[in-house]
């Protein structure tokens, strides 16, 4: 459902992805290693990629990440009493972490504005000269 999701997402924001070009990396839990997942990825043409076990900092990305949506969603609103309030309050995380929060590492902006920017900079014409 998160890659049906993830998918969604890129079209509703006009990136579309192309079979082929996208990486699902992960680490080696049972849930990444699982037949259903690869066939999934493999019948959207998404590559599959699986950290090596143990390493934190293969994935510390994805750490990083879990990290934050533990200490800035979970931990200050616990207890959750049902699964469904879970669930649309990470939705309501992810689409906030996404499209509002601003991220040090790219410039201060969310990461939605930061690809928007990268594919307006891939697309524009480049200067030539010729001598």
């Amino acid at each position: 459902d998160a890659l049906e999701m993830a998918l969604w997402q890129r079209d509703r924001d006009e990136y579309p992805y192309v079979r082929g070009e996208l990486i699902h990396h992960s680490d080696a839990g049972s849930q990444y290693t699982s037949f259903r997942l690869a066939e999934h990825l493999d019948a959207a043409g998404i590559a599959a990629s699986i950290g090596s076990v143990g390493d934190a900092y293969d994935n510390a990305l994805m750490e990083s990440t879990i990290g934050l949506f533990k200490t800035e969603l979970i931990k200050p609103q616990r207890p959750w009493k049902t699964l469904s309030q879970v669930e649309l309050a990470t939705a309501e995380w992810v689409d906030w972490y996404c499209h509002r929060r601003l991220h040090g590492e790219i410039g201060h902006v969310p990461p939605v504005e930061y690809e928007t920017s990268y594919y307006t900079e891939l697309t524009k014409p480049q200067v030539t000269t010729t001598i």
